[in-house]
């Protein structure tokens, strides 16, 4: 398939800690596929320590580039959709979940909305995040922070262990 169909790009995180990990990041991965977009880039899979509240189990987390005819809001209530299908509650704010699929990129774009931020506000200072970013946009610019993704990295000041899963 061309990609000069797609008008947009898309940076997503997709990550959960409850049930079969690994098969749910599998299913958001071919949900989002489905119907969403093209997925381009895909980072592995890492084993991540909870971030915010602690007394949880591990995360797997991946990153993925989407190329998408989506705008950003579309895409955001499509991933909210998936999230849905495969099992998600909203219960509490960094609780346990089977699937988060969080936009951290939108092209290039900045965009403030009640209920979406671009760039994602806290990227920066969660290793959970930069690490599979890396793997696939090491040289993206963040449009707010004007520094490259292995910039961020290198000046995170999150210590938790971020592992890459060898499969």
């Amino acid at each position: 398939m061309d990609l000069e169909i797609y008008m947009n790009t898309a940076i997503l995180l997709i990550g959960g800690n409850l049930g079969d990990r690994t098969g749910n990041l599998h299913q958001a991965v071919q949900l989002i596929a489905a119907t969403a977009g093209k997925i381009g880039k895909i980072s592995a899979l890492y084993q991540t320590a909870p971030w915010g509240a602690v007394d949880q189990p591990d995360y797997l987390n991946q990153a993925l580039q989407l190329h998408t005819e989506l705008d950003a809001l579309t895409l955001l209530h499509t991933l909210l959709e998936i999230e849905r299908k495969i099992g998600r509650i909203r219960q509490e704010k960094w609780g346990s979940r089977l699937i988060d699929i969080d936009l951290i990129f939108f092209n290039e774009e900045i965009i403030s909305l009640p209920e979406l931020k671009i760039p994602h506000p806290q990227m920066q200072f969660r290793q959970f995040v930069l690490v599979p970013l890396q793997e696939i946009i090491p040289d993206f610019v963040h449009p707010v922070l004007l520094k490259t993704i292995n910039e961020l990295h290198s000046i995170c000041p999150d210590d938790l262990p971020v592992i890459r899963q060898e499969l």
